[in-house]
C-alpha cells in the first residue's frame, strides 16, 4: 500500500514556502560568496597596496644612497619592533647583504619583478622549527644586478580567510534548515486553518446549520475569510429556518380558505342551484381565491425582496409618496368609523424604492385600519428622526402587540390568536421589515400610550436620510 504525502505537504501553501525557501536559500548563499570574495579581495588589495608602499620606500632609500643606504634601511626595518614583514638584500653576486633567511629562499626574477609564494622554517625558542607560509615580491635592482625580496607571514591572512569559509560552511546549511523550518511551520498553520475551513462546510453539508468556522481573534485573512464565511452561514440558518417555518404557516394558513373553497363548491354541486345562486357562490369563490394568490404573490414578493432581486433605490421625497397613501387611506378610515389624522412634514429626502417604500407604509396603514374596533383613531405622521433619519410613524388605538410578541409579528405567518378571525396572511409587517432592511432602517413597535386593555400600537418605520 503506498503511503500518501501529509497533507499540508501537498497545499499550495507549503509549495509556496519551499518556494521561497529555495529563494532566501539562494540568496543567502550568493551573499555568503558574495561576502567571500569581497572580504579575500579586500584582503589581498591591502596587502599588495602596503607591500608597494614598502618597496616604494626602500626605492628611495636605494635611489639616494645606493646600495648601502638600501642595505642600512633594510637592517632598520628587520629590526624595527611590530614588523610584519621579511627582508632579504643579495648582490649581483648572489652574496647575502642583508635578510632574515640564512639563503634566498626562492629564485630571483632575470629582471624587473615576480610575486612569491613559498615556505620557510622558523626557528622557535626551545629548538624547535615551524614551517611558515609568506607572500611576497622579488626585484631585481637594474643598476648592479642585486636582487630585493620582501614578504610578509600569510598566516594572520590564512586565518581570516579560514574564519570566513567555516562561517559559510556552517551559516549556510543552518539558513537553508531554518528557511525550510519556517517554511513547514507556516505551511502547517496554514493548512490547518484551511482545514478548518474544509471541516466546517463538510458539517454544513451534512445538514450541521449551526457549524461556524473558529475565528482566533488574529485579524489576519482567515480571521477576516472566517467572519465573513460565518455570517453567511448565519444567513443561510436564517433563510432554512424561515423556509422551514414558511412551509408550516403556509399549511397552516391556507388550509382553512382552501378548505372552505371546497367546501363552497362541493355543496354547489350537490344540489341544484339557481342563476343568482352560483353567481353568488362563484363570486365567493373567486374572492376566495383572490386571497389565496394575494398570499402567495405575498410570497414571492417578500423571497425576492430577501433575495436582493427586486428593488432600485433612487433619490425620493418621501413625503410626496405619503400624502398620497393619506388621501387614499382617509376614506377607508371613514368607512370603518375611525378618525384619521396625518401630520406630515415637507420635503424628507430618502434613498428608496418608491414602490417598496409605498408597499410597506400601506401595509402598516392597513394593519392599523384592520386591527382598529370602530370609534377608534389613527394618526400618520412623517418627521425628521435623531441622527439623520426619518421616522413614518402610524398609531392606532386598537388592541396592540404584547411586547413579548413583538419580536414575533414581524415574521412570516406569524399572527396573534386574536388577530386570526381577521383577513391576511401574516407576511404585513415581515415585508415591512424587510424594506426597512433593505434600506438600512429598522421597524420599532410600541405601545402607543393607551389604556392597558387598549394600549394601541405605534409603528415606526425609521430610514436614513438622503
Amino acid at each position: 500500500m503506498k503511503l500518501g504525502l501529509p497533507t499540508f505537504l501537498r497545499t499550495t501553501t507549503f509549495k509556496l514556502a519551499l518556494l521561497y525557501s529555495a529563494m532566501f536559500a539562494a540568496f543567502s548563499a550568493a551573499l555568503l560568496v558574495y561576502l567571500y570574495y569581497s572580504t579575500v579581495y579586500y584582503i589581498r588589495n591591502e596587502s599588495d597596496r602596503r607591500l608597494d608602499l614598502e618597496f616604494e620606500q626602500l626605492g628611495n632609500a636605494y635611489f639616494t644612497g645606493g646600495m648601502e643606504r638600501l642595505s642600512q634601511s633594510v637592517l632598520e626595518r628587520m629590526t624595527r619592533t611590530g614588523s610584519t614583514y621579511f627582508y632579504y638584500l643579495e648582490d649581483s653576486s648572489g652574496r647575502k647583504i642583508a635578510g632574515h633567511f640564512g639563503r634566498m629562499p626562492v629564485a630571483p626574477p632575470e629582471a624587473d619583478s615576480k610575486t612569491v609564494y613559498f615556505d620557510f622554517d622558523q626557528p622557535e625558542p626551545d629548538g624547535s622549527v615551524i614551517v611558515r607560509s609568506a607572500a611576497g615580491k622579488f626585484v631585481r635592482l637594474r643598476d648592479n644586478g642585486g636582487a630585493l625580496l620582501v614578504a610578509f607571514d600569510t598566516a594572520q591572512q590564512t586565518a581570516i580567510v579560514g574564519r570566513i569559509q567555516r562561517a559559510i560552511f556552517i551559516a549556510a546549511p543552518i539558513g537553508l534548515f531554518l528557511s525550510l523550518l519556517g517554511g513547514v511551520l507556516s505551511s502547517r498553520g496554514a493548512a490547518s486553518r484551511a482545514d478548518d475551513l474544509a471541516r466546517t462546510a463538510e458539517a454544513v453539508m451534512g445538514g450541521e446549520l449551526g457549524r461556524r468556522v473558529p475565528v482566533r481573534g488574529s485579524g489576519d485573512e482567515f480571521d477576516r475569510l472566517g467572519q465573513r464565511i460565518n455570517a453567511m452561514l448565519d444567513q443561510i440558518e436564517k433563510l432554512v429556518d424561515a423556509t422551514r417555518n414558511t412551509g408550516n404557516a403556509i399549511a397552516h394558513d391556507l388550509r382553512s380558505p382552501l378548505s372552505r373553497l371546497r367546501n363552497r363548491l362541493e355543496i354547489a354541486l350537490s344540489q341544484p342551484l339557481s342563476q343568482d345562486a352560483a353567481n353568488a357562490t362563484l363570486s365567493e369563490t373567486v374572492e376566495e381565491v383572490d386571497r389565496v394568490l394575494a398570499t402567495f404573490n405575498a410570497i414571492l414578493r417578500l423571497a425576492r425582496l430577501e433575495a436582493g432581486a427586486e428593488g432600485e433605490r433612487v433619490r425620493m421625497d418621501v413625503s410626496e409618496l405619503a400624502e398620497e397613501l393619506a388621501e387614499l387611506f382617509d376614506p377607508a378610515c371613514e368607512e370603518a368609523e375611525l378618525s384619521f389624522k396625518s401630520q406630515i412634514a415637507r420635503h424628507m429626502m430618502i434613498l428608496g424604492d418608491r414602490d417598496l417604500i409605498g408597499q410597506a407604509l400601506a401595509n402598516m396603514l392597513d394593519n392599523a385600519v384592520k386591527y382598529t374596533p370602530a370609534g377608534g383613531a389613527i394618526s400618520f405622521t412623517v418627521q425628521r428622526g435623531p441622527d439623520g433619519t426619518i421616522d413614518l410613524t402610524v398609531v392606532d388605538s386598537g388592541p396592540g402587540v404584547p411586547e413579548a410578541a413583538r419580536a414575533l409579528v414581524v415574521q412570516r405567518f406569524q399572527r396573534l390568536d386574536s388577530a386570526r378571525t381577521q383577513p391576511g396572511s401574516g407576511l404585513g409587517l415581515s415585508l415591512v421589515d424587510s424594506v426597512a432592511d433593505m434600506h438600512g432602517g429598522r421597524l420599532m413597535l410600541q405601545d402607543a400610550g393607551g389604556p392597558p386593555e387598549r394600549p394601541g400600537l405605534k409603528a415606526v418605520l425609521r430610514l436614513p436620510r438622503a
